[in-house]
């Protein structure tokens, strides 16, 4: 009789021993997850007095993706308005904004922040693209108009 309940237990034991094991031995191998932090500042690299920047405006878009392989998804979007030149601030007073993107695989993700500067000076459009990756926890990226 002791040796049947022996069996009976190896029987139910060894399974359940198992299944703890594995599930232990799965979520250790499960990457960890990071939160990132992305700060934009964005200000006037001159005065702008001139009579020749009376008419000249600026609109600033930026995006920012997380990448993973091939795979991008947009996680940040906005576009500042319109400005005369002459209106936006300057590098002491600069426009700030912190943008955090939570749960990225660590090693496996990154972030990238492209930005469009689209100047208009009485009807002429320049536009100028910039981009670049954010690889460590605490991007910092400077646009001066």
């Amino acid at each position: 009789m002791k040796k049947c309940l022996l069996g009976w237990i190896t029987v139910f034991a060894l399974p359940v021993i198992g299944i703890a094991g594995y599930k232990t031995i799965t979520h250790s191998f499960e990457p960890k997850t990071v939160d990132k932090t992305v700060s934009v500042t964005i200000y006037k690299e001159n005065n702008y007095k001139a009579k020749v920047y009376d008419c000249t405006y600026a609109e600033i878009h930026i995006a920012l993706e997380k990448v993973n392989g091939k795979n991008r998804t947009p996680v940040w979007d906005t576009t500042f308005d319109t400005k005369l030149l002459r209106q936006y601030p300057s590098i002491e007073k600069a426009l700030s904004r912190k943008i955090t993107v939570e749960n990225l695989v660590d090693k496996k993700d990154h972030l990238e922040i492209n930005y469009l500067i689209k100047y208009n000076s009485n009807g002429s459009i320049l536009q100028m693209q910039n981009g670049s990756a954010i690889a460590d926890s605490s991007g910092k990226l400077s646009i001066g108009i």
